[in-house]
């Protein structure tokens, strides 16, 4: 009963439009097999002690356990639809024991069937039974269930591989955000040196008498102290990307320390495939598809509910004086079939077909939403990773620019041809390029970092367990539609 999925149509244009960009020269469109291999998408920066963390999730990580646990979970209801599929066998086994006759006035030795005591009579009556019944599934309503109960499995194993890749990406996203900060000490550690010596420098001239005065002197010492009070700062926020670190990898801060080193180098060149494989690589969007087949099969659990119930039953007894039912004195069996057929329930049948159809067409339009904000990602990140590239490269001639301010402004200072606030004013200028030239780099690496999450890492859909691999768990089962 009910429709056969087929999987509607889904928004996918021919190509990315940000791909054109000139930054992006040189990346390729990657085949299905393009990627890193096993997904290790993390391998694409090189970095060890990156590989060494991301490693950890999937083996630490409490989110992806409990999704581990949904799974497991779902693969059991698979075997609990199957289960009505077959005959269910029951057996009971009755023991009684019988006095018949008048009071006893004394006791009687004696035992056994027919035993008398105090002038009454004792039987024993052993009763096993078997019984057995069957619904038999004429109208495909067990089968469609358990069509809608796989399709949840996949759904869930891709739920389950999608919160990998998300935690992994959060991770590497603490880590770089981390690097970022020790770039961002060393860089402040560097600045308050060049500070200290030209606090020396006004120092000198003014203890020599030239045209330098103690306000000078105090805002040069001023700029000391306020760049070692960011370089506190940059240590605190550096804690809690090392604690969320920690917390990733499914272990306690205190036992998680990574060693400094500075945010260096160029993201890496990521294999950007075309739109339609997104289908094939996202695993959210996998998830999204499997559960619209999940609510299609359920059209048919629904519509299954006009037609009748039919089942089979039988019970076989044996009534005797012995234990076992092999000399029993008399011997009782029945087998029966039945059929139930709803004739009026005010209407409910048709509207739990209309809510099931109604369920599935939710889930289509869902799935068509998930696949046009995976586009969108994909389009956000390349546009982004291709203006900051060219954002880059300028910020980074304004602090060579900036830096030679600095060296010519401090030379004429020393030779009093310019005021003091002038090179206040260009060292300071030169510390924030450069700190939005590190603030750029940074969203680099974090913008690919979501980009290669967007585009599914290194997963595709030959990862998802088969509809026939999630039904085999039971060998008795007669063989099944494959879907």
């Amino acid at each position: 009963m009910g429709p056969n999925y087929s999987p509607p149509a889904a928004p996918i244009s021919n190509g990315f439009k940000e791909l054109k960009g000139s930054a992006l020269r040189g990346w390729k469109v990657a085949t299905p097999s393009g990627g890193p291999d096993s997904g290790e998408w993390w391998a694409l920066y090189r970095d060890p002690k990156l590989d060494l963390l991301i490693k950890q999730v999937e083996v630490s990580n409490q989110t992806v356990a409990a999704d581990a646990a949904a799974y497991e979970e779902a693969r059991a209801v698979i075997r609990e639809a199957q289960s009505s599929l077959l005959p269910m066998l029951t057996g009971s086994y009755a023991y009684t024991r019988t006095r018949t006759g008048p009071a006893a006035s004394g006791l009687q030795s004696g035992s056994g069937a027919g035993a008398t005591r105090g002038g009454g009579i004792y039987t024993t009556t052993f009763v096993p039974q078997l019984s057995g019944t069957w619904d038999l599934d004429i109208w495909g309503k067990v089968r469609r269930q358990i069509e809608s109960n796989t399709a949840a499995a996949q759904a869930s194993k891709a739920d389950l591989d999608y919160a990998k890749l998300s935690e992994q990406a959060m991770l590497a996203a603490a880590y770089f955000d981390l690097r970022t900060e020790d770039s961002l000490h060393d860089l402040l550690t560097r600045t308050v040196i060049e500070y200290e010596k030209t606090l020396a420098i006004v120092q000198n001239q003014f203890k020599a008498g030239y045209s330098v005065t103690a306000g000078d002197v105090a805002t040069a010492q001023a700029n000391v102290e306020s760049t070692q009070a960011q370089e506190f700062a940059a240590d605190a926020l550096r804690a809690q990307y090392e604690h969320a670190i920690a917390m990733l990898i499914g272990r306690p801060p205190a036992e998680v320390t990574v060693a400094r080193h500075d945010l260096t180098g160029a993201i890496p060149k990521i294999p950007v495939e075309l739109p339609s494989t997104l289908l094939e690589r996202n695993p959210e969007i996998a998830a999204a598809e499997r559960t619209m087949q999940e609510q299609n099969a359920l059209i048919g659990v629904a519509v299954a509910g006009y037609f009748p119930d039919i089942s089979l039953s039988g019970a076989m007894e044996w009534i005797g004086k012995n234990p076992l039912p092999f000399n029993a004195a008399s011997e009782i069996w029945s087998l029966g079939a039945a059929g139930t057929q709803t004739l009026f329930n005010g209407g409910l049948t048709s509207a739990q077909v209309d809510a099931a159809r109604a369920t599935y067409w939710e889930s289509v339009a869902n799935y068509r939403q998930t696949v046009l904000t995976a586009l969108q990602g994909v389009e956000d990140q390349l546009a982004n990773i291709r203006h900051m590239t060219q954002q880059l490269a300028a910020q980074q001639k304004a602090v060579k620019d900036a830096q030679t301010a600095v060296d010519v402004y401090l030379n004429q200072f020393q030779g009093g041809t310019v005021a003091f606030t002038t090179v206040v004013t260009a060292e300071l200028t030169l510390l924030a390029d450069q700190e939005t030239e590190l603030t750029i780099r940074q969203d680099l690496f974090l913008d690919s970092v979501t980009l290669i999450e967007d585009l599914g890492g290194g997963w595709d859909t030959t990862l998802l367990p088969t509809q026939k691999e999630l039904r085999q768990s039971f060998s008795l089962l007669p063989k099944l539609p494959s879907q």
